[in-house]
């Protein structure tokens, strides 16, 4: 899950509430397509973590971005 996740995150950082939002809705719908957990109040833990995650993820983009373009700017 984690590592998922966080590549969401990298992949989608540019737009970070789009990444946010497929991550609290994508991970909990594939957990339950998959049969990995049912219809459940677990299911708010785990899209909590996965928002958690993707974050890690935008984080490291918005950081990779804004050093770029300090780089460039200098």
């Amino acid at each position: 899950m984690i590592p998922t996740m966080i590549l969401v995150g990298v992949v989608l950082g540019r737009w970070w509430k789009v990444a946010l939002v497929v991550a609290a809705l994508g991970w909990p719908l594939l957990l339950v397509a998959t049969g990995l957990m049912g219809v459940e109040p677990g299911l708010l833990v785990a899209s909590a973590l996965a928002v958690l995650n993707a974050g890690v993820g935008v984080l490291a983009h918005q950081g990779v971005l804004h050093v770029y373009r300090s780089a460039r700017a200098a």
